[in-house]
């Protein structure tokens, strides 16, 4: 009889998974760090917080294992679970620059981001994701999808940021849920209730055909030590989210009028020959999505008085001010894209790979310049594109192609600013915009900053919108509006007294020097994120579980650092 890894809970499996009389567990259930966030919404905490942290070996080499209990709150990621995920893949990429190799082995049992801990949950997934981008040029960052939960939401850009993803024919990976894609586009794009389709869409065997995952594996434990340890010392390709002329040259030449099943797709992209792409910077044009609010600054900040580029969701530009040379970069709508859930300014496929073409061909111009060319990033993202074209081709990937780029340009020295503008939701805000060095929001009632619509969050949780409101007097992090999100320590600044849709010379000109003065207080700084734990509001009470999960993990780590 098999030895199940699934059946296995999150702590079992951790156990499982090394040497006989290895496993230490980090800020186990005796430290008792739970979220402080849900008993006020009437939720019982769990004292791991639905984490484990385990130091020990596989076949006598030194790893961390990361696993999710998907048993608790369905494995979402909440502030204090995040923060030890994040805090602990930290650590061990300072073991590595030391060259002490510890290897980060991640177990995904996870729906996405904890909704009861919304925008927690999404500023914790940008620090996971910082985290395995900066491990990976030192080893192999591993991936396993047991089954289950599988891996959903925010957590799927996470696994597409992994070296290698190993998957049980039990697993499944999407950006979205069938529930949630049926909530927000209809029964028409996704029938939820319908099993087949969506094993054919988003079930382990498919994604394996796609490219999304590297290996399927039966579910036996001895089989996936060996499939680890079999990928621990192999020398690494280039990340998946770094084929970006493969899938731009699939998404362009892509007829989606034509109907798409799973093996036509497959068939598809296995006789694909990937080109060189020319990377869409934005000229002067006409173009149909001149509303938005994104498309209006980024006119107003290069000058551009009618932005168009050939991929006109994405606009980009060049432009000097103040003797320096930075790149704007905005997602916008177009109503005519080819994707029909993208035509608002959602991000979706095309989105995702272009602007990581976009960022990449900065670091690519600038990599052997000492001064390093600023990257801004206007943010008007009503949320990702929920379809099942999207889902089946992997949307998760194309957003985590858009935020490992923002994140390697960053750690390479290039400032990041983030300015947001419109809306900052879900993983829209992931891709675009969460991987800033400093985020600059202006102060409006119209902004929204969240992880999902309340429809889809009602749904999800099972409450109603009346409930959900009601809980976000209790936990700022549950609110959709700007002036709750700066209590959590993420800004660098929010501006008030500007007009977001009509702006003055004077507040234009405000903003710019607002931009000037982030990118100016990159300099001589570290390159991760953690200037969002250092803020006035941080400190006064916006990560302060973050900044405890952090302090005490430290110094466990001290006491295991001798027997590493």
């Amino acid at each position: 009889m098999l030895n199940s890894f699934v059946e296995l809970n999150g702590r079992e499996r951790a156990k499982a998974l090394l040497d006989k009389g290895t496993f230490r567990e980090l800020l186990g259930p005796l430290d008792r760090l739970e979220s402080p966030h849900l008993e006020p919404q009437g939720i019982v905490p769990q004292s791991d917080d639905g984490i484990i942290l385990a130091l020990g070996q596989i076949n006598t080499k030194n790893v961390l294992i990361i696993s999710m209990e998907g048993a608790f709150q369905g494995g979402g990621i909440g502030e204090v679970s995040g923060a030890k995920i994040s805090a602990s893949l930290e650590l061990v990429l300072e073991e590595n620059k030391q060259g002490k190799t510890i290897y980060p082995i991640i177990i995904f049992d996870t729906g996405g981001v904890r909704l009861q801990e919304a925008n927690y949950g999404l500023l914790s997934i940008s620090e996971i994701g910082n985290q395995i981008v900066a491990l990976r040029k030192y080893v192999p960052v591993v991936g396993i999808i047991p089954g289950r939960v599988g891996a959903f939401g925010g957590m799927s850009i996470t696994a597409g940021l992994c070296t290698t993803l190993i998957a049980t024919n039990k697993a499944r990976l999407g950006l979205n849920g069938p529930e949630v894609i049926e909530q927000e586009a209809g029964v028409i794009e996704f029938d939820s209730s319908d099993q087949a389709l969506i094993w054919n869409t988003i079930g382990s065997n498919q994604r394996l055909k796609t490219g999304l995952v590297d290996a399927v594996v039966e579910d036996d434990t001895e089989v996936i030590i060996h499939t680890i340890d079999s990928v621990l010392t192999i020398k690494a390709n280039p990340a998946k989210t770094e084929q970006i002329d493969f899938y731009l040259t699939l998404l362009n030449d892509i007829d989606l009028s034509l109907e798409w099943t799973p093996e036509k797709y497959t068939a598809y992209s296995k006789q694909l020959q990937p080109v060189q792409q020319a990377v869409p910077m934005a000229r002067e044009g006409h173009s149909a999505s001149s509303n938005s609010r994104g498309y209006k600054w980024f006119s107003f900040l290069t000058g551009i008085v009618y932005p168009t580029s050939s991929v006109p969701s994405v606009l980009a530009a060049d432009i000097e001010k103040n003797g320096q040379l930075c790149r704007y970069i905005s997602i916008v709508p177009n109503p005519n894209h080819k994707f029909p859930r993208v035509r608002n300014g959602e991000v979706g496929l095309l989105e995702g790979w272009t602007v990581a073409q976009v960022v990449r061909d900065v670091i690519q111009q600038d990599e052997n310049k000492e001064i390093k060319r600023p990257i801004v990033a206007i943010i008007d993202v009503p949320s990702q594109a929920y379809g099942y074209k999207e889902e089946l081709i992997g949307i998760n990937l194309a957003l985590a192609a858009s935020a490992d780029a923002y994140a390697t340009a960053r750690q390479k020295g290039h400032p990041v600013i983030g300015l947001i503008v419109g809306n900052a939701i879900s993983g829209g805000f992931l891709a675009h915009g969460l991987q800033s060095n400093q985020l600059i929001a202006l102060d409006d009632e119209k902004i929204t900053i969240q992880a999902m619509s309340k429809a889809s969050a009602a749904r999800v949780t099972k409450r109603t919108i009346a409930e959900l409101e009601e809980a976000t007097k209790k936990v700022p992090a549950m609110a959709y509006d700007v002036q709750s999100y700066s209590t959590l320590g993420a800004l660098y600044k929010l501006v008030s007294n500007i007009n977001p849709d009509q702006p003055t010379e004077q507040n234009i000109e405000e903003i710019e020097q607002t931009v000037v003065e982030a990118i100016n207080s990159t300099k001589g700084t570290v390159t991760d994120l953690s200037y969002r734990l250092k803020t006035k509001e941080a400190l006064a009470g916006g990560r302060t579980a973050t900044i405890k999960v952090r302090e005490l993990l430290k110094e466990q780590w001290k006491f295991e650092h001798m027997i590493l």
